[in-house]
């Protein structure tokens, strides 16, 4: 399962042997604790579950730090669930690092978009203005949105303004340039989606020729 959580730094250049720039996306990845193993006998399916950034004790509710006393774990922040693969095995405790990824390998990034806030159609769906001569009445606006007669209506889903962001994307077959394992550090060409502390989930790429 080559799956790891991560938390979004920044974005920076490195160069490469040849003198050619590369922009990068510098990702903290991990360390990830395994903090359960559920199984279909006990919990009616197979998962294992992971922890990612320690959190003050004082920020965790009674029910999550019985969670984690039980196994003798240290707080974490963010919990997330990954189904393993065929033969893979996992115990309460063990470690999932930066070094369990190769370098040039393609790798799938998912994150949450950076909120807009409420936008209007043309920024958040690209719609054209209108003249924006002296006198026009129609410059920024959504323009007509249904017949008059038939239907009557607006459609559901027309396309208009609203809030915008704030979704959950996946960028896919993004090359890793580099990993520094002392500082828990990937190096990932190109953008990845979300503000700085962002979380992310990094994997192996479904798609692609270096999978």
């Amino acid at each position: 399962m080559k799956t790891i959580l991560g938390k979004k730094m920044g974005m920076t250049q490195i160069f490469t042997e040849n003198g050619a720039v590369v922009p990068v996306t510098v990702i903290q990845a991990g360390p990830m604790t395994v903090t359960q193993v559920k199984t279909v006998e006990t919990d009616g399916y197979d998962a294992v579950q992971f922890g990612f950034e320690d959190a003050k004790p004082q920020r965790v509710n009674k029910p999550m730090t019985g969670h984690f006393s039980k196994n003798d774990i240290t707080p974490k922040k963010h919990l997330a669930e990954f189904k393993p693969e065929e033969g893979e095995t996992f115990e309460v405790g063990q470690q999932i690092t930066v070094a369990e990824f190769e370098e040039g390998k393609k790798l799938d990034i998912t994150g949450t978009s950076k909120g807009k806030g409420t936008q209007g159609n043309i920024k958040r769906h690209g719609h054209h203005r209108g003249p924006m001569t002296h006198g026009s009445k129609h410059k920024r606006l959504a323009g007509a949105l249904a017949a008059g007669t038939y239907p009557s209506r607006v459609f559901k889903g027309n396309a208009g303004p609203g809030r915008m962001g704030r979704e959950t994307i996946t960028v896919q077959n993004l090359e890793l340039v580099k990993v520094i394992e002392d500082k828990n550090l990937m190096l990932v060409k190109g953008a990845v989606p979300g503000n700085k502390g962002g979380i992310v989930r990094i994997q192996y790429a479904v798609k692609g020729e270096d999978k």
